[in-house]
């Protein structure tokens, strides 16, 4: 549990009754009286006092300036508290600090400060742990820079503010939790709260108020560990193989898978070559097919057609000179018959009678 908001008045001169009023220097600062003493210093930038400007323009009501912190003495003292003036808009200036703009004095108030009756200003604020200012309260014209009465302030500023500082510490813890920023106001809270019980609804299928989130969590939390322990720890040996080996024998598979294919791919080349269905000039591109894609050259050698001629000597083997002396006919003539299947002895009559 984070510690509770601290509770401090500040002294701050003031230089006219005009409208704007500065309440809080900007940066680090100190009482002149040494306080904070529960923290390193006091400190307000641009984005603590944005979340004091954002709550000052949702207020109904606007802030008080009262005398002397009278707000807080009168349940103790009886004395009537009279307003000395009111503000609702606040303005942060980069170096300078945070300003009230629109502070409408009474005119006794008014009188009082043209007359140096009153000098300072008393803006009564909470803080953290850390100095960060964190809520306005109210503000005060003084004539007593170091409060000397700060410890009778703070036992009545205390019967007054802590249930407000226990709902600030709520809001805040709140803003943490649904990673809003420091401007977020409680409307705000209120919307991301409900998105978050919405989709505790849809996940659990009951009403959302019957879940605990944080056992939820916890549960959430077991699985995805359960989860990673399935995966990572102990794996099964029966199961798995190293990825070298799984390489090394695709690698083994893809060769043996080459060599049968290459050698029925030179077997339907030679085959081809030797029944005239391929020229020898075409036994390179016969070779790149089959390695590529065997059952396309399978289909091209189906319908290809045999020539004998190219399967057998034109002559029978047999000189040309012997072949010439029975039929009369010579190397060229007699390739022609073998080609076209004419018996050499009548092409030579044909040729007698023509």
């Amino acid at each position: 549990m984070k510690s509770p908001l601290r509770l401090a008045a500040l002294s701050v001169a003031i230089k006219s009754a005009g409208p704007r009023v500065q309440l809080f220097p900007a940066g680090a600062f100190r009482a002149r009286d040494g306080r904070p003493t529960d923290a390193p210093h006091w400190y307000i930038d641009a984005a603590l006092a944005q979340v004091l400007i954002d709550e000052a323009a949702q207020r109904n009501t606007p802030y008080c300036f009262d005398y002397e912190h009278q707000t807080l003495h009168s349940k103790t003292n009886g004395k009537p508290n009279p307003a000395a003036g009111w503000f609702t808009t606040l303005e942060w200036v980069e170096g300078e600090g945070l300003f009230a703009i629109d502070v409408k004095w009474t005119d006794a108030a008014r009188a009082m400060i043209e007359a140096e009756e009153y000098c300072f200003i008393s803006p009564l604020f909470n803080y953290d742990a850390q100095g960060n200012v964190k809520r306005l309260i109210n503000a005060a014209l003084t004539n007593t820079p170091a409060l000397d009465d700060m410890e009778a302030l703070l036992a009545a500023a205390s019967q007054q503010l802590t249930g407000d500082n226990t709902v600030d510490e709520l809001l805040e813890q709140l803003r943490w939790m649904l990673n809003l920023p420091l401007s977020s106001t409680a409307d705000d809270i209120k919307v991301e709260l409900q998105k978050l019980i919405d989709r505790l609804s849809d996940n659990q299928g009951t009403a959302a108020a019957s879940v605990n989130l944080l056992e939820l969590l916890t549960q959430k939390d077991e699985r995805i560990a359960a989860l990673s322990a399935q995966t990572t720890d102990n794996p099964d040996p029966a199961k798995f193989v190293p990825v070298s080996v799984l390489t090394s024998v695709q690698q083994q598979l893809a060769a043996l898978s080459q060599k049968v294919t290459g050698g029925e791919v030179n077997g339907l080349i030679q085959a081809a070559l030797s029944d005239g269905r391929l020229l020898p000039d075409m036994q390179e591109w016969a070779e790149t097919l089959g390695n590529k894609d065997i059952a396309s050259l399978k289909a091209f050698l189906d319908k290809a057609p045999k020539v004998a001629a190219l399967n057998a000597m034109q002559t029978g083997g047999k000189s040309p000179t012997d072949v010439l002396d029975k039929s009369g006919l010579d190397a060229d003539a007699l390739a022609v018959c073998s080609v076209f299947g004419h018996d050499p002895k009548d092409v030579a009559a044909l040729s007698q009678e023509i």
